[in-house]
């Protein structure tokens, strides 16, 4: 059987660092794991309740919603804005959580990465959207972790799928997301 994670990149800028490190993951996952990398998270509107009913959903919230209902898992890319986790990231949770106990990420794992400039590589960020798709309804893998301090020297001119131990430790949390997959299907 495959497991299918559809990953979420919190970073709409073409070169990002999480949108590379997304890109490793899609590369280096293991031959059973599908990962799959959403585009179009730009096009998704902020959330609004008032047209989130039948026959008035953007059709990006509504492709959103369908790609995700079909996969098993999530995996989260979240650079850090501020101190906290993009707008982008933030509302295409809102759009999942929804019909809210029912949405696409009610009940399935996910696990939350990233790089950031910082030294401690963007945790409050990371633990921010731990804490919003936790509340969406998702079954989030607390110790799950993967965050890289100083993206900008450290991928100046390595690309995260390049660099071994990056993806040592992106193939541990994808192997640990595919773990929890199989226990919450079982």
């Amino acid at each position: 059987m495959s497991v299918r994670i559809l990953a979420l990149v919190g970073s709409l800028r073409a070169g990002s660092h999480n949108r590379q490190l997304a890109e490793a993951a899609v590369k280096h996952a293991p031959a059973d794991v599908e990962v799959e990398l959403f585009e179009g998270l730009a096009d998704v509107p902020f959330y609004n309740e008032d047209v989130d009913v039948e026959g008035s959903v953007p059709e990006a919230a509504v492709r959103l919603r369908a790609v995700a209902g079909q996969v098993d898992a999530f995996l989260l890319f979240s650079p850090e804005y501020n101190g906290t986790m993009p707008a982008v990231l933030k509302n295409a949770i809102d759009w999942l959580s929804r019909p809210f106990g029912a949405g696409a990420v009610s009940g399935k794992p996910v696990a939350v990465v990233g790089t950031a400039f910082g030294q401690y590589g963007g945790v409050w960020a990371q633990d921010d959207a731990r804490k919003s798709i936790g509340i969406a309804g998702a079954t989030v893998l607390e110790d799950v972790k993967l965050s890289i301090p100083g993206s900008v020297t450290r991928f100046a001119e390595t690309h995260p799928g390049d660099d071994h131990e990056v993806v040592a430790g992106l193939t541990e949390v994808i192997k640990q997301l595919t773990s929890q997959t199989a226990t919450a299907a079982a």
